[in-house]
């Protein structure tokens, strides 16, 4: 019953897919037809009367004396131009991922209506600009230990300015509070958090060290960016923990004598959970694992004591759901996605692929294209490839990265949902886990792409099928996140323009002929006067029938016409 209601469901979109499709393009095609009839017909009846006809002898007469050195000229002239423009449209297009005609025409003048419309609307509510929200990557890695020793490594930057810019606005968010300017330590950090320059940072973390050697903010700062191994960043992190608790328990005792003590204990309760939460990351990259996990479920039970009110948005549940993958507690991340993945919570990659990784464990040990093709789908098939779908839809571009058909690149340390940021972060981490269950790429490669996912979603950016339809800004997004040197997967593919085909056909045909006229002229001459004449034949029926249509018009319509 649950296969043939999804087939039918199938069918359904399908065909309303293909219908509109149909509409929308018949509409517009036949307007374009009536307008070129019209102003033929326009054309042909007032011949006489614009002398149309001596005209054309007069420009054949004028071309018939014309040297084969001018065409040449005129060929070469126009192949360079063509050119020209064909470079600048390719460099736009791969720069902004549009072409230049086409977005001054659409802006300028007015050609294109319905993107104008379709433009408007989705910026309506964003002021102009399409809004997007980035959010902190949970799996993060340590700028002093991992970050900068690739770009000691490669001299390639793996971290944007936005990004790092991002993080700085995050750092001042958690780790400062009112009462910074009591304290020189404090003080000294809250400047530290706003610094631009690594080394001035790290400088300024000693000096509030030197001043208060119980300052937790300082050791977080130094184990983030100038430890070089993890090790070491354990060891700063470890430090950093003692003091916090000390720092913690005071201001929980005093939180509720004044806002000031309150926004404190704030700062101190932000600082003590991202400490246990990078020394439990420190724990999992040093392959102490259930040591991770343990200390995982302890942030966990301090959010349902409802005393971190930002846990949200540090998403430690994935951090868990990694580290027990890591252990193949299939169970135990089972009952994690049950309890996240509500529909009144906000969906991720992890959330949606790992659920999809649960269902294909199942059969994907014996999955087989060809037998699901003879036999059909089982029902635990059909619920692994429905997961795996709904994946899809919501990210499409981590399939890429898990099947290895992209190079990854170190993870962001933030990322926009839904968008090749996030894909790269969260293959990074779970490919391995995809590789450790036998068969589950294979059934990924099966099923992802040309599947039902895109088929049953022919305008992405329009309307979703599980989800909302896919924003139109990930890829602007993305560029600011990754570094430049990685190549930004986009969703939904972006075709060459017809502006670009259009200039290149152009181009390529002109320098044809002017390479073969140069050559060749009396040959293309002869090759001009067959071509010349072969259309004729062609059009002699035509002109029959113009003539037949011009024998019933009354002698005088071009006089009426006048008179109205």
């Amino acid at each position: 019953m649950s296969k043939a209601f999804h087939c039918l469901k199938f069918m359904t979109s399908a065909v309303e897919s293909l219908w509109l499709n149909f509409v929308r393009l018949w509409s517009w095609n036949c307007l374009w037809l009536v307008w070129i009839l019209l102003v033929v017909f326009l054309v042909y009846f007032f011949r006489e009367s614009i002398q149309i006809i001596e005209s054309i002898s007069t420009m054949s007469i004028f071309l018939g004396s014309l040297s084969p050195r001018f065409y040449v000229a005129l060929t070469g002239t126009s192949s360079l131009i063509s050119g020209i423009i064909l470079i600048v449209e390719w460099w736009y297009f791969r720069k902004y991922g549009t072409s230049f005609i086409e977005q001054v025409s659409n802006n300028h003048l007015a050609i294109g209506s319905d993107d104008n419309e379709t433009n408007t609307n989705q910026t309506a509510d964003g002021g102009g600009k399409q809004k997007f929200k980035v959010w902190r990557n949970p799996l993060n890695l340590f700028r002093g230990s991992e970050y900068n020793r690739f770009q000691w490594v490669t001299g390639q930057e793996p971290l944007t300015f936005y990004d790092m810019n991002l993080s700085a606005q995050d750092h001042q968010t958690y780790f400062t509070s009112e009462s910074d300017h009591l304290r020189t330590c404090d003080n000294i950090m809250q400047k530290a958090w706003r610094e631009r320059n690594p080394q001035a940072r790290i400088r300024a973390a000693h000096q509030a060290l030197k001043e208060d050697p119980e300052c937790a903010a300082g050791y977080i700062l130094l184990a983030e960016e100038e430890a070089t191994t993890i090790l070491e960043a354990e060891r700063l992190f470890k430090k950093a923990l003692k003091c916090s608790e000390v720092l913690y328990r005071k201001s929980q005792i005093l939180q509720h004598h004044n806002p000031i003590l309150e926004a404190e204990h704030r700062r101190d309760t932000n600082v003590l959970v991202y400490i246990k939460r990078r020394l439990a990351m420190c724990a999992r990259k040093l392959g102490r694992t259930r040591e991770a996990i343990k200390m995982m479920r302890d942030l966990l039970l301090f959010q349902l004591m409802k005393e971190f009110p930002l846990m949200n948005m540090l998403n430690i549940h994935e951090n868990l759901m990694e580290a027990l993958l890591e252990i193949q507690a299939y169970a135990d991340v089972q009952a994690l996605l049950h309890k996240y993945d509500d529909i009144s919570l906000p969906k991720s990659a992890t959330i949606c692929y790992t659920a999809a990784l649960l269902k294909a464990r199942v059969v994907c040990d014996k999955f087989s294209r060809e037998v699901a093709t003879k036999r059909g789908l089982s029902a635990a098939e059909l619920s692994a490839v429905e997961a795996i779908h709904r994946a899809v839809e919501f990210n499409p571009h981590a399939p890429k990265y898990l099947l290895e058909m992209k190079c990854l690149i170190l993870p962001p340390e933030h990322i926009l949902k839904r968008g090749d940021s996030e894909a790269v972060a969260y293959a990074f981490y779970h490919l391995p886990h995809w590789k450790h269950v036998s068969g589950a790429l294979n059934l990924l490669h099966c099923t992802w792409e040309g599947s039902a996912a895109f088929r049953m979603i022919p305008y992405p950016l329009e309307k979703g099928n599980l989800f909302y339809p896919y924003p139109n800004c990930t890829e602007s997004a993305d560029r600011e996140l990754l570094p430049a040197f990685h190549y930004v997967s986009v969703y939904p593919k972006k075709e060459w323009p017809l502006y670009i085909m259009v200039v290149a056909s152009v181009c390529t045909i002109t320098a044809i002929l002017a390479i073969l006229t140069h050559q060749y002229p009396e040959t293309m001459i002869v090759c001009a006067k067959t071509i010349t004449e072969f259309l004729s034949l062609l059009l002699t029926p035509f002109a029959v029938i113009l003539e037949k249509v011009d024998s019933l018009m009354p002698a005088s319509m071009w006089h009426l016409l006048t008179k109205i």
